[in-house]
């Protein structure tokens, strides 16, 4: 048994509606990660100087020696860059995330208080803006708990959200599992919030953005003026508010950097997308605290079953008769490769359809052969399934003329007889008329196309049983 642990799927094509405050038909959440005095440094006690993240092209780490160009265009982050932003946005009343590394804020007590007085959200960026790639778990859940221990003691209050960035594979779990944070950040997978389920314990993520970020002026492809990075913003502000007017609300993420967006001639795209979502109507600027807040008490967890993780003897009980009276159907389709993608109609009748249409002839007949004829002598005696009766109930063949009986009885000794198997349509996706009609006309089909035909009918079965149950 195989399981796929990520996941393809989300929200699914229709995402839900946020139902933002006061009707907002986008979210538009500026996060400023606060990264400096928390470096890569031998004054840190790191190995080699930083390289990530720079106005310096193609910047590699010096081992065990200082960079001091490296070094002063970081603090111009904290210096100037900061203050320019500071200035902008509580000009504008537009309150930020701060992405705080815990040492970094220990070296800026002026900015904290600035932030502070600001009544900005300020989460944890980590203990230190390092690689944890290859980390051992150990050391990462150590540095985790120190992380949430020195903002505390340096903020006055813990964090509420988490983001490290250059996480490992275990970060999510791992800040998951404090049950310190209202959200986590470490994913870039949606334009919503989501919930995930981690050792018993209920995770907000709220997506960041990778692409809507100022990080791309230190890498290419990526931004080289100003005004590229706020036309980028605006056309993908533009497509999200659009769809939030056709019912489609969703969140649009903007990361920025003290050192990179706030020299002047970068944040100059900045400031003219702040007037251009100023000129639109519908447009909430929260924190992502309160965006954690709002979906938690609009869209609080629901524990649904999920076919992936159920064990065998549970999932051959619950789904061995979407085939009719063949359980072995799900007893292979457990066997593949499930993952979150399956928990959800479509992706479970895939499963089972590539079961069945791996299975030898002979067992797909025998699936034909399981089913009962249409308002047939099974029907009169209800020794039908409980899923067939209500399929045939909800086209009225449990409520025939005495005409329309014999001519389907007819039909059914016909086509059994030409065939060997009864004569299966997804009856769901039909009226009486309609599936008189198509019984009338596939009678005279040739056995190998009413084979195939027949077998499709039962994988649409099993799709519209499925949708009708999970």
């Amino acid at each position: 048994m195989t399981r796929y642990p990520r996941d393809m799927i989300g929200h699914g094509p229709d995402r839900p509606d946020p139902r933002w405050p006061g009707g907002a038909k986008i979210a538009v959440q500026f996060v400023l990660n606060y990264e400096e005095g928390g470096e890569n440094s031998l004054l840190h006690g790191d190995a080699a100087s930083e390289a990530f993240l720079s106005d310096i092209p193609g910047a590699a780490p010096w081992p065990a020696e200082r960079h001091w160009n490296m070094e002063s265009i970081y603090e111009y982050g904290a210096r100037a860059g900061f203050w320019r932003l500071h200035r902008l946005f509580t000009g504008r009343g537009i309150p930020l995330t701060i992405y705080g590394v815990a040492s970094a804020l220990a070296r800026s007590p002026e900015q904290v208080e600035a932030m502070k007085d600001a009544g900005w959200e300020i989460a944890s960026h980590g203990l230190k803006w390092i690689e944890h790639r290859g980390m051992p778990e150990a050391e990462e859940r150590a540095a985790i708990a120190e992380a949430i221990r020195l903002h505390t003691e340096v903020v006055g209050t813990p964090p509420r959200g988490w983001y490290t960035g250059r996480c490992s594979m275990n970060t999510v779990r791992l800040a998951a599992e404090t049950g310190q944070f209202a959200y986590i950040s470490d994913t870039y997978d949606d334009d919503l919030p989501y919930w995930v389920h981690l050792d018993g314990r209920d995770q907000l993520i709220i997506p960041y953005t990778l692409e809507a970020n100022d990080m791309r002026f230190a890498g290419a492809p990526g931004w080289v003026t100003g005004q590229d990075f706020g036309q980028y913003l605006c056309d993908a502000f533009d497509v999200l508010l659009a769809e939030g007017a056709e019912g489609r609300p969703a969140m649009m993420s903007v990361g920025l950097h003290c050192r990179l967006i706030g020299r002047p001639g970068k944040i100059a795209g900045l400031i003219r997308f702040l007037d251009h979502i100023a000129a639109h109507d519908g447009v909430w600027t929260p924190t992502r605290l309160q965006v954690a807040e709002h979906w938690a008490a609009t869209h609080p967890p629901a524990h649904k079953d999920r076919p992936s993780q159920m064990d065998r003897d549970t999932f051959v009980a619950r789904f061995g008769g979407i085939f009719e009276h063949s359980p072995w159907v799900a007893e292979r389709a457990f066997e593949l490769e499930l993952g979150p993608a399956h928990d959800r109609p479509a992706g479970l009748a895939n499963a089972l359809a590539r079961a069945f249409r791996t299975a030898s002839p002979e067992e797909r007949m025998g699936v034909l052969r399981a089913h009962p004829d249409l308002a047939g002598k099974l029907a009169a005696a209800k020794r039908l399934t409980a899923e067939s009766t209500s399929e045939q109930a909800s086209a009225g063949l449990d409520a025939l003329t005495d005409d329309e009986r014999a001519r389907f009885t007819a039909l059914n000794d016909a086509y059994t007889a030409k065939h060997g198997f009864p004569f299966i349509i997804a009856v769901r996706d039909h009226d009486k008329a309609g599936i008189l009609s198509a019984f009338e006309t596939r009678v005279a089909n040739d056995t190998d196309t009413e084979f195939a035909t027949a077998c499709g009918q039962v994988e649409r079965i099993a799709r519209l049983r499925l949708e009708s149950i999970l």
